[in-house]
């Protein structure tokens, strides 16, 4: 039987519910309908549920989906979609002065290649423990003598039984466990940067959210896309335009999907957080609203801001802060979360306090992952090491904070021979992708590529 992840109403039904009760909704009377017709609730770490429901139950489910997108938000005003409303929330930070030849220098092609590479390596230090629960993850570390996490898991040294009661992620484990890398593998996490690439290339910084939705269509597999993804990439495909494909029955709309994509619109956008953060916008629209553009927005400032190689990690997620509304669910997440990483010594009790912060939120969603993110950068103090070992033994969607980590710290650090060479000799500056054109391509030519598309007069030679 075909269970298409991400897709069925019967399932998109039970996270819209908890979507909604999140953005100030009030989603109690539907979801009591829905329960009282025998609706299941959402698959709490699947894509899918296991079973088919009857046909009557797979109609209410689309009906009810459309009623709650009809609901009014109580945190509309804190927490706007539209770029205008965000601007006019974070004013200062889009205000800009000078002109673009007095921009900071932006990084060169060396430390290009230590973001991607540090991309790279903490994707592929999460991936085999993605959906993993937060005890299972410490636990399979400990028993292989590798916590606190500071090396590539694995299965040496670790109990059948254990093994047993939290199997690895079953599509990583084959290419992600330290004795089976074999270069890069394949990842969402890698392929929208490589797809951003083509995007600039088409079309220039400039570009609009049509040419993104053209440019899925034309070189994105619809099967290498999820949650808000997929669903945005089905409504394109039913006619439903953007900014549309963000909303309809889409409840993912929140999650990290955005946020996976945003490194390219920092990297080409040294030294201006607010012209990364527009950049990514334009890009997130297509598929998020609210704290979903939010993360895309923050994390393309934050790496804007380290690309001009003059500030330290802090500064470079003040300026991730200063480019989204103040008083949204993500601006108090990861204003906390950096209070957190300030205040305690011992990272793991960061980390469960975060997890009894976000208890209620999936373990997709944009606003913890962000959260987690900043705090491990900030307990590391930019370190690479530190950095994606944090982001990555926190938990949640760990390839994704730990790619994310490794982008900003690789960046910081500023050239490939400053990573250690355990995480980076694995790779052999190879990766493997669907995206045409770039399956086995180095990241010493995809940081090329990625300067060329950098504004020369913010560029060194």
């Amino acid at each position: 039987m075909l269970r298409l992840t991400w897709v069925q109403p019967e399932d998109l039904l039970g996270h819209e519910l908890r979507q909604a009760a999140e953005d100030g909704r009030e989603p109690w009377a539907i979801a009591a309908r829905w329960r009282a017709a025998g609706g299941p609730q959402a698959p709490a770490r699947a894509g899918a549920s296991a079973h088919r429901v009857s046909g009557y139950l797979r109609q209410l489910a689309e009906d009810l989906l459309d009623e709650l997108a009809d609901l009014p938000s109580g945190l509309a005003d804190d927490e706007p979609t539209e770029l205008d409303a965000i601007r006019r929330l974070c004013a200062p930070a889009y205000h800009r002065t000078g002109s673009p030849a007095a921009a900071p220098a932006g990084p060169d092609r060396s430390a290009l290649e230590a973001a991607w590479t540090g991309r790279a390596v903490g994707c592929l230090l999460g991936k085999p423990v993605e959906k993993l629960p937060l005890h299972a993850i410490r636990a399979l570390a400990r028993a292989a003598g590798n916590w606190p996490l500071g090396d590539y898991f694995t299965a040496r040294g670790v109990p059948d039984h254990l093994l047993e009661e939290h199997p690895w992620n079953r599509r990583s484990a084959s290419t992600s466990l330290a004795e089976n890398i074999d270069g890069m593998p394949e990842d969402d996490d890698l392929n929208y940067p490589l797809l951003n690439l083509l995007l600039l290339q088409r079309h220039g910084r400039a570009f609009g959210t049509d040419d993104v939705a053209r440019l899925w269509l034309d070189e994105l597999p619809a099967g290498r896309t999820f949650t808000a993804e997929r669903v945005a990439y089905r409504n394109l495909l039913s006619g439903i335009e953007p900014p549309h494909t963000a909303r309809h029955r889409n409840p993912f709309r929140e999650w990290i999907g955005a946020l996976i994509r945003a490194d390219v619109h920092g990297w080409t956008n040294p030294g201006d957080p607010a012209a990364a953060a527009e950049q990514a916008y334009r890009d997130a629209a297509l598929t998020h609203t609210a704290n979903g553009v939010y993360a895309a927005m923050f994390t393309a400032a934050v790496i804007a801001a380290a690309a001009t190689g003059a500030h330290d990690v802090h500064t470079c997620l003040r300026a991730g802060l200063s480019v989204i509304p103040p008083r949204s669910r993500l601006a108090r997440a990861v204003t906390h979360a950096v209070r957190l990483a300030e205040t305690h010594a011992d990272f793991d009790t960061v980390v469960d306090e975060l997890h009894t912060t976000h208890k209620a939120a999936h373990w997709v969603h944009a606003v913890p992952n962000t959260a987690l993110i900043a705090a491990a950068l900030t307990h590391a103090d930019g370190d690479f090491t530190g950095s994606v070992c944090r982001a990555v033994s926190g938990g949640w969607d760990t390839d994704s904070n730990g790619a994310t980590a490794g982008s900003v710290a690789g960046l910081l650090a500023g050239r490939p021979a400053a990573l250690p060479d355990r995480w980076t000799a694995p790779l052999k500056n190879r990766l493997a992708t669907s995206v045409a054109g770039f399956d086995g391509t180095g990241f010493d030519t995809l940081a090329h590529l990625t300067w060329s598309l950098t504004p020369r007069e913010a560029s060194r030679p």
